[in-house]
């Protein structure tokens, strides 16, 4: 039970693209997923990884702060102005600049610490950075989309602020605490989580793509190009930022995982709630080439390991 758990949460980048395939073909299927279901989707995501925290982890942000301070800040720059550049650089229409804008200001997704792990990086600082990021959301999200997103659409950060406190902020903190006070009852939802998070995104992509069927089937190439140079500059610039100020290269392909991987869910929610379906696409191909440009680099450094630092 738990291999075929793992086999389904590891091959979760060809479920996605399968299921967004389909919604594509039969967008019949899946457009009932909307509104209240995607919110809860993501909720429920959030709340599985707040099962898998413990105090220890906030503790041990305290005895690196440097280090998370570093990663975090790295997070919060190298996408959103990434996603800010190559807007502009393609020409994207303003609900397509928008969309990708708002995917690079959100924080770093779960499956970052997966690909941390494939990668033989640093998966506690992993682990530690995505919560510091995820927990910032609240206020650097907003804070940054209506910055740059702003000089394309009206952008309601009052209301993405709310939002990112409701579906993530609040779920994760709720999950550290039921984790403190039913440990062995949260060890056994453990081990469904990760496949249940996996299926939450698998319908929420589909769904998107179901209700943009005509604008995918026109833009699809530039929403490609645009998800893969995004996540591509994540990675690149993540890495080198960190080893230009002289850090480890453990600690930089740790950064670099932390910051191309992003949570693509919390932009479709967000980009659903307070802009449009069409905002929404640029985060379907996004939640694709994070996961496509992980695992390469994941191989990659797999079978190239780090002599002792």
């Amino acid at each position: 039970m738990n291999q075929t758990l793992t086999w389904f949460t590891n091959l979760y980048a060809v479920w996605v693209i399968g299921a967004s395939g389909l919604a594509f073909l039969f967008p019949g299927g899946f457009a009932w997923f909307d509104g209240p279901w995607i919110n809860g989707a993501l909720s429920l995501v959030m709340l599985g990884m707040g099962l898998t925290l413990h105090v220890a982890d906030f503790r041990s942000v305290a005895r690196q702060p440097l280090a998370v301070a570093l990663g975090v800040a790295a997070q919060y720059t190298v996408m959103p102005l990434s996603a800010f550049v190559i807007a502009k650089l393609l020409g994207l229409r303003p609900e397509f600049a928008a969309g990708l804008i708002l995917v690079g200001c959100c924080p770093g997704g779960t499956a970052s610490n997966v690909v941390a792990y494939l990668a033989n990086a640093n998966v506690a600082l992993s682990v530690v950075l995505t919560l510091c990021s995820t927990l910032l959301a609240a206020l650097m999200t907003p804070l940054l989309t209506e910055a740059l997103a702003g000089r394309y659409v009206p952008v309601d950060a009052w209301g993405i602020f709310k939002s990112t406190l409701q579906v993530v902020l609040l779920p994760v903190l709720l999950g550290v605490f039921l984790n403190c006070r039913f440990p062995r009852i949260s060890s056994h939802i453990n081990r469904i989580g990760p496949a249940v998070a996996v299926l939450a995104i698998i319908f929420i992509a589909a769904s998107i793509v179901a209700r943009n069927v005509a604008v995918i089937r026109a833009e699809w190439r530039l929403l490609a190009l645009a998800g893969l140079l995004l996540h591509s500059a994540g990675f690149l610039f993540g890495y080198w930022l960190v080893r230009l100020l002289r850090q480890t290269k453990l600690y930089a392909r740790t950064v670099s995982i932390e910051v191309g991987m992003q949570n693509s869910g919390l932009a479709m929610v967000l980009a659903q709630q307070h802009f449009s379906a069409a905002t929404a696409s640029p985060a379907v191909f996004s939640s694709v080439f994070h996961t496509v440009v992980g695992s390469l680099c994941a191989a990659w450094w797999r079978f190239r390991p780090i002599e002792h630092e």
